[in-house]
């Protein structure tokens, strides 16, 4: 059995994977739940790493959207057999998430964002419309009052090297994602090579469809 190390996206903790992590600790795995800084693509890569050397057995990296950009980088070391993308950013080497938006327009999410010091947290009305819109109402509210202030600067940050294209690759699409646009995902999960899994969900598909998530990352570490 794998090692199986869980990592959050941007305005979000470890308690993202609440969801998923039990479906895949009774199957034996083990199962890490890292909780990132958010202050910067090497700070959180840094954390990721830790959580890698900690570790004696292979181990499969899991990324939910900022995440998929920090597994890109830290998943070049040798204990990791596997990637899989969670609605997730899968940039090449020498890519940052703000040049893969660039010149397009303001999403609606954006648009209320509430930025102090570098550091941004979403509306809780983003939350609800574009980033978790198939929650319940008192999720939704869960996940605002939750959520990590996020540094700008990490949507700059740039792998030096993609893992992916050494290591076999899987990618869950949020076919409803209204955060990261569903076709984007599409085209980065075909330019990576990753078996594709399609879901009706929101950007937290690890929070809507668990099982269906669960059954992606179980396939992925047993491959």
């Amino acid at each position: 059995m794998k090692t199986i190390v869980l990592v959050h996206g941007a305005w979000a903790d470890g308690s993202s994977w609440d969801k998923v992590a039990p479906l895949l600790i009774d199957k034996g795995h083990k199962v890490v739940a890292v909780y990132l800084p958010l202050s910067s693509l090497a700070d959180d890569v840094a954390a990721v790493r830790r959580v890698i050397r900690a570790q004696t057995e292979p181990m499969l990296l899991v990324g939910h959207s900022y995440g998929g950009v920090v597994i890109t980088e830290a998943g070049n070391d040798d204990k990791v057999t596997g990637l899989v993308y969670v609605a997730a950013f899968g940039l090449d080497a020498g890519e940052s998430i703000n040049e893969l938006g660039k010149g397009g327009p303001v999403p609606e999410w954006a648009k209320t964002m509430k930025v102090e010091d570098g550091y941004a947290v979403l509306s809780p009305e983003a939350i609800a419309n574009e980033f978790a819109q198939d929650l319940p109402a008192a999720d939704q509210r869960l996940l605002a009052a939750k959520q990590g202030w996020t540094a700008m600067a990490a949507f700059d940050g740039k792998p030096s090297k993609a893992a992916r294209k050494t290591r076999r690759a899987w990618y869950v699409q949020a076919a409803n994602d209204r955060m990261i646009p569903p076709a984007a995902e599409e085209q980065m999960a075909k330019r990576m090579k990753a078996q594709v899994t399609s879901l009706a969900a929101s950007h937290v598909v690890m929070l809507s469809k668990p099982h269906e998530v669960a059954a992606v990352i179980l396939e992925a570490a047993n491959a």
